[in-house]
């Protein structure tokens, strides 16, 4: 697969844009903020989105969600855990910084297990990891996992937020992700990447 992301708005989430190099058909993973950016990435890389997925439903992972979609008519996934999020600013917590997101509402609800198909080559499966929300999710492929804000390089999602559990956090890392090969290469929400193995001896949280 073809892997860009950019760093969007003001916390700098990451926004990643997994591309099959065969059919150019993409995936537009959190678009976070700057959905005029995100959409000059795609242009650039000639890519044909045809899904858009949230890893959680957090503002700073949300905020592009109507722009992209609206650019792309691509349908937005995201776990059902999550789904009212998307609609609730209070909920995406998005009341609280003075830019309230409500919508659009998910086309379609994710489950643990579900994949996803992009072009020929890719096949996400979604991994269910609360924690850091209660329908947060990871997206798994050989050799590469998205973790969203569950998994960062040297840290983990916070869980103070409402709905989150840092004992279900620990749990969804330990069962979900740390089960994967050293390999593995670690795409997260926030920050650099990094490999299951790096996160498994140098993670202080682990």
């Amino acid at each position: 697969m073809i892997i860009r992301w950019l760093e969007t708005g003001m916390i700098g989430a990451n926004c990643y844009l997994v591309m099959c190099p065969e059919t150019k058909e993409a995936a537009i993973i959190d678009p976070g903020d700057e959905g005029g950016r995100i959409m000059r990435l795609v242009t650039k890389e000639q890519a044909k989105v045809v899904v858009i997925i949230n890893t959680h439903g957090h503002a700073d992972h949300i905020g592009a969600n109507r722009e992209v979609k609206e650019a792309t008519q691509a349908p937005l996934l995201c776990h059902e855990d999550d789904a009212p999020m998307l609609l609730s600013p209070a909920k995406n917590l998005s009341l609280f910084t003075g830019h309230a997101i409500q919508g659009p509402a998910a086309d379609r609800l994710l489950r643990e297990g579900d994949t996803v198909k992009i072009g020929k080559t890719i096949t996400l499966e979604v991994l269910h990891t609360p924690g850091h929300t209660p329908g947060g999710i990871s997206l798994k492929a050989p050799g590469v996992v998205f973790t969203g804000d569950t998994l960062f390089c040297g840290s983990i999602g916070r869980t103070d937020f409402p709905g989150g559990s840092f004992t279900n956090l620990i749990q969804s890392i330990k069962d979900k992700l740390l089960v994967l090969p050293d390999d593995t290469m670690v795409y997260s929400g926030h920050g650099p990447e990094s490999t299951i193995g790096q996160e498994r001896r140098t993670n202080p949280f682990l």
